[in-house]
């Protein structure tokens, strides 16, 4: 059979082809089908403003590999594609544009605003998903939902009435983070809090005099109490200066009234647990409106809240008429310059604090008093953590249970209203008619379908201007991409199945997301699935980290260290870029990426690809059919590569199992590289260029029997050239009529037999390895020419090792270069000779007329200062306090490492300058 084996793997030519032809063929689809187990992720949707960046890359790698083995293993496997409306960050880059165009949404007004927002949806909003499909992704794209089509928005409405029929939804004033850019209210969650070095400011209060008893005369001296904030410009909205009751400073003071500065309004000074008397002077001014504590205290003190920052981060007239309209850090900056010129400024002092940010903008967050719509979630919250404690919900790793239980554990209630207008409209609405039937306003009503009259009276109605929070929709994801409410059906418009995709494929089987979502996401998930289905929305969570640059830095546009994963599968290969993630991706850990390590993966790629061509060119070239590795004894190197290749069978399949993908990935690269490459093949070669035909269809039987294995094996992880090979390899393996796959990604995954693994054959080879290891290294060490012939003597003690070593002589000298061996039990150690001793078996290699002596020892002498000098930095950089704890810790393994081989080498060295002298 002659087929063209192209000498280059050449990515760019390959990729879009197979992806083509994976898609014509249906290999990524799944319907439900009875008596076949279901495995079933759904994908974390990225926002329809996303472009892939190495976050997206790393999660949707990890989500192919894992569905990609479970197909393999005869499982229906489903990953269910979509996006996600993005709410806010949408709604700001279409803003955006309309800024530049001279206009805004209050210009175009709500209708055509949206009209807008859905018209670049349709124009740019698939964009990350096309990118997915550049990265090898097995979606099931007959199945692609955006959390606000049809399916999905009659999701969303159904579950906001049902919950708030039930009286879990609840509209209410309270304390929320406010982004005075985006102009909506964020809930906890979105919050991203950042360390930064503000100020504290001492501020003197007066301390109103108290009435002097009968008798006595008033205090000659102003009393006063020093508060410390680093926030003065709220003070205008003080209600209190509050003290911990156990503080006994201030245990006189608690009832007395204070005199505000500035505005001399009288404010009442109270005790509260929630003051922290080590904090500042110990006393602390209360400002309701503004701070979530102060919020609190003022509820058990009924303390009144006084609003002097509005929605747009201003000053209001409640701040007092000098200060009114000003924006807040102009109003900061007036007030401190009235204290300082009253004299009530008392000290400045630099305060590490954490600053709440609109996780979309960047905006620092104002905590302002505002009516939104509420999700009670105690109830809620139970259940999901009983999910967990009760064994159902497991963790990867499992000590992200922890932090999941203790944030549901405090978790408030859920504010799920936002003030814009890209998102799922609140489904209440309001009768506009002051009287309903019986004199009394109407209630308002909550509606799945839209309304045009109030069901009460008949009157006209108003909706609810507000949205819902983003990730009220995506916490429904797992059950709302299957047709929830409805369920009975498949969301495949030209399938009619008995089986509904809801029953068939809820719960899921895994997700696969980051920690950043754990709150955002995850959870929300788990009590609506619990709330909705009365079931967990998947049975395990594999979280992992993040991707950061080679210095171990968080990847961002203003360090310039971001790497683009776009640009990385062009110049690399899309395989190069999922290897390098794999191999990478220990779970729970973050990761460091370079360009070394996609060189490195581009590389392995190569030797997969020169080694598949290798087998392939030589069964073009040998008569040779499938059957012959049954009938032919085998030899050693056979049955051990068979024996490694089993147990990389189990144990690939055990890391992927338990989604140490990590480990997976170095698995099979030593494998390949290291054992069937560079000892296998080597060990074939030597048959292949022999007389015996019989050897060498049995090295050809056990060069395509592993290479295919291995191909199967690592599909998952490098989907594209393991396809490409595959389709070649296939046409030897078997007839056309017996090929029951048309892709390797279809093609049964391997099973481990255990009584096929020959351990014995695993200890016979590791011997002849070590022992040709040992005699390639004192070639190097001693600079003998690689092809120079040489001889060598074993002196081996234990009879197990002398045998395997006179049986295989010929692996001996092919793979390390040698005319003569000797050995014996009893033997000296020739003068002049370079020595090593592996398994038992010392090695003598005479090297009189092999090389120049004089030069050889000046030599290495030169090695061992350079090997010292090695040691000594390696050594100076771990005695480094500073270094130990600032460098990532796979650095200072690696220094570790480093200082070890330099160790061990110096000492070689300095044997081997002996034996020479001598």
């Amino acid at each position: 059979m002659e087929i063209e084996i192209p000498k280059v793997y050449e990515p760019e030519k390959v990729e879009d082809k197979l992806y083509d032809f994976w898609q014509k063929n249906s290999q990524f689809s799944s319907l439900p089908k009875d008596g076949q187990k279901p495995f079933t992720i759904v994908i974390p949707p990225p926002n329809v403003t996303g472009v892939l960046h190495m976050g997206h890359a790393l999660n949707n790698t990890l989500q192919d590999i894992i569905i990609r083995f479970r197909r393999m293993q005869g499982c229906n496997a489903l990953w269910v594609p979509g996006t996600d409306h993005g709410g806010i960050a949408t709604q700001n880059v279409v803003e955006k544009l309309l800024l530049s165009e001279g206009t805004n949404r209050h210009k175009l007004g709500r209708d055509k605003f949206l009209e807008r927002m859905w018209s670049w949806r349709k124009e740019s909003g698939d964009t990350i998903l096309n990118q997915l499909k550049k990265l090898g992704c097995s979606l099931d794209w007959s199945r692609t939902r955006f959390t606000m089509d049809e399916v999905c928005s009659k999701a969303v409405m159904t579950a906001f009435v049902e919950l708030y029929n039930k009286g879990l939804i609840y509209r209410g004033k309270r304390l929320v983070n406010w982004c005075p850019r985006c102009q909506t209210a964020l809930s906890d969650i979105e919050v991203e809090h950042e360390e930064e070095i503000g100020k504290l400011w001492h501020i003197k209060y007066e301390i109103k005099p108290q009435k002097p008893s009968k008798g006595k005369k008033a205090a000659a001296e102003k009393e006063h109490l020093v508060v410390a904030t680093t926030r003065p410009e709220t003070m205008l909205g003080d209600t209190a200066v509050a003290v911990n009751p156990k503080d006994k400073r201030y245990k006189k003071l608690v009832g007395r009234t204070i005199l505000l500065p500035l505005t001399q309004r009288e404010i009442p000074i109270v005790a509260d647990e929630a003051v922290d008397a080590t904090f500042g002077t110990g006393a602390v001014k209360v400002t309701p409106a503004h701070d979530p504590t102060d919020f609190d205290i003022a509820q058990r003190s009924k303390l009144p809240m006084i609003v002097v920052i509005d929605t747009k981060g201003a000053m209001t007239p409640e701040a007092g008429a000098k200060y009114a309209g000003l924006d807040r850090y102009a109003a900061r900056k007036a007030v401190l310059e009235d204290l300082e010129a009253q004299g009530l400024l008392l000290e400045t002092a630099q305060h590490p604090h954490s600053i709440g940010h609109c996780y979309r903008c960047d905006t620092v967050i104002e905590p302002l008093i505002s009516e939104q719509w509420f999700l009670k979630v105690e109830d809620m919250s139970k259940r999901a953590m009983k999910a967990v404690t009760d064994g159902k919900l497991k963790f990867y790793p499992a000590s992200w249970e922890k932090p999941y239980l203790l944030w549901l554990e405090n978790l408030k209630d859920w504010c799920i209203s936002r003030q814009i207008w890209w998102g799922h409209r609140i489904p209440v609405y309001y009768c506009k008619s002051e009287k309903g039937k019986d004199g009394k306003p109407c209630k308002p009503v909550a509606s799945a379908v839209p309304l045009e009259k109030c069901p009460n009276c008949g009157g006209a109605v108003e909706q609810d201007p507000d949205v819902l929070d983003t990730w009220f929709s995506s916490a429904l994801w797992p059950f709302s991409v299957f047709g929830w409410p409805n369920g009975k059906e498949s969301q495949i418009s030209d399938f009619k199945s008995q089986i509904s995709d809801l029953s068939y494929y809820y719960p899921t089987s895994v997700l696969v997301t980051g920690h950043e979502i754990l709150y955002l996401w995850v959870a929300r998930m788990v009590q609506m699935g619990l709330e909705f289905m009365n079931n967990i929305p998947f049975s395990e969570v594999y979280i992992h980290g993040i991707v950061r640059d080679k210095s171990g830095k968080k990847m961002s546009k203003s360090l310039g260290n971001v790497i683009d994963p776009l640009g990385v599968m062009k110049k690399y290969g899309t395989d190069a870029l999922r290897f390098s993630l794999s191999q990478s991706a220990a779970p729970g850990r973050d990761m460091q990426l370079s360009d070394d390590s996609f060189l490195g993966a581009r590389n392995f790629a190569n030797k997969m690809w020169n080694a598949s061509r290798f087998v392939l060119m030589n069964l073009q070239s040998v008569f040779w059919e499938p059957g012959y590795m049954a009938i032919w004894p085998l030899e050693l190197a056979d049955t051990w590569i068979l024996s490694e290749y089993r147990q990389l069978v189990k144990d690939v399949t055990s890391s992927l199992e338990k989604y140490d993908i990590d480990q997976a990935a170095r698995l099979l690269y030593e494998f390949f590289w290291s054992k069937y490459c560079d000892w296998y093949i080597e060990i074939a070669k030597i048959r292949l260029n022999g007389q015996d035909d019989a050897s060498k269809k049995v090295a050809l039987s056990i060069l395509i029997e592993v290479l295919g294995g291995f191909l199967r094996l690592m599909h998952p992880i490098m989907p594209f050239i393991t396809e490409e090979i595959w389709q070649t390899l296939i046409k030897f393996l078997r007839s056309p009529s017996q090929i029951k796959s048309i892709s390797i990604m279809t093609y049964k995954w391997p099973e481990f037999d255990e009584a096929k693994l020959e351990k014995d054959s695993l200890a016979k080879m590791q011997i002849i390895m070590d022992v040709v290891s040992a005699i390639r290294t004192i070639r190097s060490e001693m600079n003998v020419p690689p092809g120079k012939p040489i001889k060598v003597i074993f002196n081996v003690s234990e009879k197990d090792a002398s045998s395997v070593l006179e049986a295989h002589q010929p692996y001996l000298k092919a793979l390390a270069k040698l005319e003569e061996i000797n050995i014996g039990s009893t033997v000296e150690r020739p003068p002049q000779s370079a020595t090593a001793v592996v398994r038992g078996v010392e090695i003598f290699v005479p090297l009189a007329g092999l090389i120049d002596l004089e030069k050889e020892i000046a030599r290495l002498e030169k090695e061992i200062v350079n090997a010292e000098g090695e040691e000594k930095r390696c050594e100076q950089n771990l005695a480094n306090e500073g270094f130990i704890k600032r460098a990532p810790a796979v650095e200072v393994e690696r220094v570790r490492t480093r200082l070890k081989d330099a160790r061990l080498k110096a000492e070689r060295l300095k044997d081997n300058i002996k034996s020479l002298k001598n």
